[in-house]
This record gives C-alpha cells, structure tokens and sequence, in this order.
C-alpha cells in the first residue's frame, strides 16, 4: 500500500466555467431595469456567446498576484493559475518539437514549480536528463539528417527554446542550475564519431539495441546490461579517426580530457539509442539508468556530527533525553528540504551511523532515539516524512487530482545501524546463485559442500493514506 500526496490543483476546467456562471448569475441580480425607447421594428434578439467563452482561461504569469513574503502561501482569497503561457522561441532551432511534445510535456510535470526544489535529484533531473539525450537525436542540420550531435551554432538556440518551453508549461526557470544542465551537453565536440553512419559502422549495433531495448527495472541495478552495452559502445567511437579513447595518450596532461571524451561519447550512444527506440522505451531505459546512479549516493551532507557525539558520549548507555534530544535536531538540520528515496535513505542511514562509530558513539542510536527511514528524508509539509521508491517515478498532473506524488515507505521502517565502523554504504543486490559443490570423499578435511551467505531482507509495511494539502 501506498501514501498519495496531492498537492494543489489548479486546472479544472469545471472551475473556471463555475466562476464564470457564478459571476454571470451575480450581476443579473443587480441588473437594474430600464424602459427601452426601441420602436419594434428596431428590436433585436441576442444571440448566442461566441465559442470558446467558457473555455479555460490562458493567464500570462505577468498578471499573476504577487506574493510579498514567499515563503508563506497566497491567502485563500487570492486566486492561482496554473502557470502557462505562449513561449518566445529563438525561431533558429531545427528541432521538430511537436515530435517529442509528450516527452517535454512530461519533463515539465516533473519539475514543475513548486516541486521540483524537494524532487530535483530524484524526480526532475533524471527526468531533463533524458530529454536532453532525445532532444539532441531529433537534430536535423539541414539535408544532414544524420547528425547525433548539435553544432555549437545551433546549440545556444535549441537549448534556450527547449528551457523557455518548459517553463511556458510549469516547469522551474532553474533547471539549468539544479540538474546542471547546459547547451554544451548538446554537442560532442571532442567525440571523433557524430553521425549515424559513422557510428554503425564502428558499433555492435544489434548487441547494443538487444542490450537497451528492454531495460529490467529489477536487474539493471543489480546486474546491469545495458549500461556496460553503451560504455563499450562509447569506448569504441571514442577511438575512431586515430583517436586513443579513454585509455589514450591523446589527452595526457590536459586534466580529465579522456574522461571527457568518454562523456561526451556517451551522450552520441544515447542519442542513437533515442533514434532507434520508440520515445517511450528509450525514456524508461535512460530514467532507469540514471535511478541507478542516483540511489548508489546519499544526498545528504553529515558534516561536523560532534553536537551528536557529544550528547551521545563514548558511554555505552547514555542518558536517552540529551541524546536523542541532540540527535534529532542533528538529522532535522541535515535533511536540506529534501525527499529521498527509500534506498538512498537507507544508504544515508548506514552512512551516518558508520561516522557515528567512528566517532565514539558505541549505542545504536537508532534504536534509541526510535529513528527510522522516513526520518532521513523531508517531512512533507507538516505530515510524516515521505521516501520515493527507488524505480523511476513521475509527478501526476490532471484537472481532477491536481499535482500529486506516491510516497513509499511512509510507516515506522526502522534505520538499520552499521554493523561495525567501516561499513559505509549498504548493497542490497542479491547475491549470484551459484550450484552446490560437487560431493567429495568423507576422508577429505574440507568438508564445505558452499559458501554461507548472508541475506538482509527488508520488510516493507506501506501505509495507506491521501494527505489533501
């Protein structure tokens, strides 16, 4: 079971027609009647309204309220819009929009305004991530419809209509600065390999679409095949035209020029890849892709864990009042208003108590100060702390519901405590099965028919609830 926040909704079209019908109905009643001097041969009959005068209303942002302290919200008598408008393109970008519309469309969903500062790192950025790699495959230079990469011409212009149309449809006017995203990501200038003829004839083309045309959400973690599939890929291309790759002396002594290369290979594979597969299947594999990546790190920053230690001594039974008075005013302050998912969450909880010990702290002080997974990520707007799942997952956005987003792990999850000191990351792939040992002769002194492994199961206890803010 799940926990479903809805945050706001401000595009029913039945609310709109409603306050026209109510305004319309309210100055009738304050008509006031007057004797017409129309003779009858000059009388009229009213007609009915043009169409579309019920239609939703288009508001600029311009004519928006403004809100003189931001950080409280608009007061209930004051009405919100939902923030569209017609964007002003550059007219210089030969990219057919229309074509990767639900791509951009739902890119602008996931980094909508008021979420995508909590969402960004696990919601909104893998999202942009990979709209700039379909983005850059519908590239087309002229008759040159082979180009993978955008010319530096052509770059500043497409990058700058692809963010003003986001932010025509919601989307935050930060994205550049929140997923770090610039018009460089769009041209492969160091990458010798930036057409699509080039790059087949260089490119295991059938093993890398085998590889990427169906991503397992359960594997590709865990035992990834695509992702290997598009670094052997850009390893190849990287060393097209006398070029040494990764591995080269081509960039010795200037810093991460091979890194580099390899980058912005990779971004030519994708741009294949989005190509080939159909918008959808190459969006789910670049998202999963980019999940994996992120659930691997922990977002928050544990700097300077003394005040803990402190009210937490080296005592092996330390007063639970100070202590966990200490401790969660610690991880209230570390959070950085943000929502995790349940996987980075535990990676931050494992992480944490490994400083801990270290530190001198030698309680489990998760089970102490009654600490669990939620408590490592931002409590949704007064309401109990929210995890994400870990699989890629999409802000909703409809004229009934409004803006909303599945909460997992929303119940009392317990933060596991690092078994010793230098754990500090917790893999929860399974282990490879492997067969048993074949018998060997009762004499013989090793006797050991396999390897005992330990297996960490985590119950998951889904609470179900709608919080209606």
């Amino acid at each position: 079971m799940e926990c479903l926040i809805i945050i706001y909704n401000t595009r029913s079209t039945f609310s709109y027609r409603a306050l026209l019908l109510f305004i319309y109905i309210f100055n009738l009643q304050h008509a006031l009647s007057r004797k017409s001097d129309l003779d009858a041969k000059n009388k009229f009959i009213l007609s009915d309204p043009p169409m579309g005068i019920l239609d939703p209303i288009d508001i600029s942002p311009a004519t928006l309220p403004h809100n003189a302290y931001p950080a409280e919200p608009l007061s209930p008598m004051v009405p919100t819009f939902p923030n569209s408008y017609q964007p002003n393109l550059t007219g210089r970008c030969p990219v057919n929009f229309t074509q990767i519309s639900p791509i951009i469309e739902k890119t602008a969903s996931d980094c909508s305004v008021p979420l995508a500062a909590f969402v960004g790192d696990v919601i909104c950025c893998p999202q942009v991530n990979s709209l700039m790699h379909i983005f850059q495959s519908s590239y087309t230079n002229g008759s040159n419809t082979d180009a993978l990469v955008l010319n530096k011409g052509f770059a500043n212009d497409c990058f700058s209509d692809m963010m003003n149309i986001l932010a025509s449809k919601g989307a935050s006017s930060n994205i550049t600065n929140l997923c770090t995203v610039a018009a460089s990501n769009l041209t492969a200038t160091m990458c010798p390999v930036k057409d699509v003829s080039s790059f087949e004839k260089a490119v295991n083309v059938s093993k890398l679409l085998d590889a990427c045309s169906n991503v397992d959400p359960l594997k590709e973690c865990c035992r990834p095949a695509c992702g290997p599939a598009i670094m052997e890929a850009a390893m190849k291309i990287s060393m097209q035209g006398g070029g040494s790759g990764f591995l080269g002396n081509d960039f010795a002594g200037s810093g991460n020029g091979g890194i580099d290369v390899m980058s912005e290979c990779k971004g030519v594979v994708y741009a294949w890849l989005a190509r080939k597969l159909s918008l959808e299947t190459a969006n789910s594999a670049f998202r999963m892709m980019t999940g994996c990546k992120v659930n691997k790190v922990c977002p928050l920053e544990f700097e300077d864990p003394s005040p803990v230690t402190k009210a937490c001594g080296n005592m092996s039974s330390p007063d639970p009042s100070v202590c966990c008075s200490a401790f969660h005013a610690y991880i209230k302050s570390r959070k950085k208003q943000l929502i995790i998912t349940n996987i980075q969450a535990i990676n931050c909880a494992t992480m944490f108590g490994s400083m801990l010990q270290k530190s001198g702290v030698k309680t489990d002080l998760y089970e102490l100060c009654d600490i669990d997974l939620k408590d490592f990520s931002l409590q949704a707007f007064g309401q109990q702390g929210c995890l994400l799942r870990s699989l890629p997952t999409d802000i909703i956005d409809d004229n009934i519901t409004g803006m909303s987003f599945t909460c997992d792990l929303s119940d009392n999850i317990a933060a596991p405590w690092p078994s010793s000191s230098s754990v500090s990351s917790l893999s929860l792939c399974a282990p490879e099965m492997s067969l048993p040992a074949l018998p060997v002769p009762q004499t013989s002194r090793n006797q050991d028919y396999g390897v005992n492994r330990r297996r960490f199961v985590l119950a998951l206890a889904l609470f179900a609830s709608t919080i209606v803010l």
